[in-house]
């Protein structure tokens, strides 16, 4: 691990011009990396809580969704769309109705 000798913060390994430097994410100084260096990875993990909901639609026709008619798109003002209901808050709220255009696919929610 290489330390910014301004502020501090982890330095990041970059490819510039053919060579590698390291660059801080916070003040911006580059040193250039020596040559006898093994290369270096750098990973996050992301972590999610159990109440964390995550709503994935791929494809531009979702499949199983109802359509409903009479629900104005934002964007381009079409009147038909899918929706789903989602608990997004704590039991005892109402659930969240989420619409996708039939037309341009946009995606917006209503708070029942």
């Amino acid at each position: 691990m290489k330390f910014c000798p301004r502020c501090g913060a982890m330095m990041i390994p970059r490819r510039k011009g053919g060579k590698l430097v390291y660059v801080c994410p916070n003040c911006g100084y580059e040193e250039e990396a020596q040559s006898n260096i093994s290369p270096l990875r750098i990973s996050r993990t992301i972590q999610h809580s159990e109440k964390d909901k995550i709503v994935v639609i791929e494809d531009d026709e979702p499949k199983g969704l109802p359509k409903i008619k009479g629900v104005r798109c934002p964007r381009c003002g079409n009147d038909e769309a899918y929706y789903w209901v989602v608990q997004t808050r704590s039991a005892d709220e109402p659930s969240t109705r989420f619409y996708k255009c039939t037309k341009c696919g946009y995606v917006w929610r209503e708070y029942e």
